[in-house]
């Protein structure tokens, strides 16, 4: 059996708020700041990674 990995949200915003996304079967809604040093943040009960846009392009250009 195979899990799939957290999901990735690329984001325009250092705050963000995360409710699982599953309605009922979610978890409660927890804000969360990026930090913009870092560039991203999981989110603590389901691992969601929030990346911020900008970030995601400064790796990108970096890797070419």
């Amino acid at each position: 059996m195979t899990i799939a990995p957290p999901e990735t949200r690329i984001v325009t915003t250092t705050r963000v708020a995360c409710d699982g996304g599953e309605g009922a079967l979610g978890h409660p809604r927890v804000y969360l700041h990026i930090p913009e040093d870092q560039g991203w943040v999981e989110c603590p009960y389901c691992d969601c990674k929030f990346v911020l846009a900008d970030a995601q392009e400064e790796a990108a250009k970096a890797a070419e």
